[in-house]
């Protein structure tokens, strides 16, 4: 049983880099790849909070993200709907992972708010845990509303077999660092991504990379994709590791739908 409506629309899929999309408060987190911090070492997650007075909220905030979601609130949630539009390729590798940026056109639902899609990316491992346990690699899908408020929809990547999304982006993958790259002749629909059952979990919290603002409306699949090894190791082979770890709850609930 889905706890939501899924409705996928094939049409024309615009693209629009994440810096044109967002408010000032996020544009920080597009210029933070100026500032040099990284997932291990003297610049990694125990330290992203000192790095600039900008990233404060990384070591004072209270809901901050990733969780460990494991005691839940099964409670009966809003609809969703995705409606996500096939378009040609644009391609970032931004130096912390591999980034599809998207212009306004596809969007997602939840009740009666509507959600524009900006982009997403990928970690590895996960960044959010299940009961404990730890994916392969996530995928976040990165919404903004009208408020300026995020909602990012996070899947779960299992091994298993290869995604053809994933393939394709994998095949195209840039050569060089920081710059976006349009593959006109290549047509995405980020849909491809997206498990069939659409059940999910929520909790309020942040960006999970600097300035770590707590702006996010999480919005977790419970039930994870598949990814063949080659494909994961393609992505770690970029990327040894991209994912902050579990940050404290600090008495927030994770609803569940039922």
């Amino acid at each position: 049983m889905k706890a939501f409506q899924y409705i996928i629309v094939s049409s024309a899929f615009l693209f629009l880099p994440l810096t044109v999309t967002l408010g000032s408060s996020e544009k920080s987190a597009e210029k933070n790849h100026s500032i040099h911090w990284s997932y291990e070492g003297e610049y990694g997650p125990e330290h992203w909070g000192d790095i600039k007075p900008d990233y404060s909220k990384c070591k004072g905030g209270q809901r901050q993200s990733p969780v460990g979601i494991a005691l839940t609130e099964k409670v009966k949630l809003e609809s969703i709907n995705v409606n996500y539009y096939a378009a040609p390729l644009k391609i970032i590798n931004n130096g912390h992972t591999i980034q599809v940026n998207c212009r306004n056109g596809s969007y997602m639902a939840i009740g009666n708010k509507r959600y524009e899609l900006l982009q997403f990316h990928f970690h590895s491992p996960s960044e959010h845990k299940i009961n404990g346990t730890s994916y392969a690699m996530e995928a976040h899908f990165v919404h903004k509303g009208e408020d300026g408020k995020l909602a990012v929809v996070g899947v779960l990547m299992n091994d298993g077999k290869g995604n053809d999304l994933v393939k394709t982006l994998w095949s195209n993958l840039p050569k060089d660092e920081g710059k976006e790259h349009v593959v006109a002749d290549v047509r995405i629909n980020g849909n491809q991504l997206l498990p069939n059952d659409l059940s999910y979990y929520t909790y309020s919290g942040s960006l999970t990379t600097p300035p770590c603002n707590e702006i996010v409306n999480w919005i977790v699949l419970k039930t994870p994709v598949e990814v063949s090894k080659a494909q994961i190791d393609t992505f770690t082979s970029l990327f040894k590791k991209s994912a902050r770890p579990i940050q404290s709850l600090c008495g927030r609930v994770v609803k569940e739908s039922e």
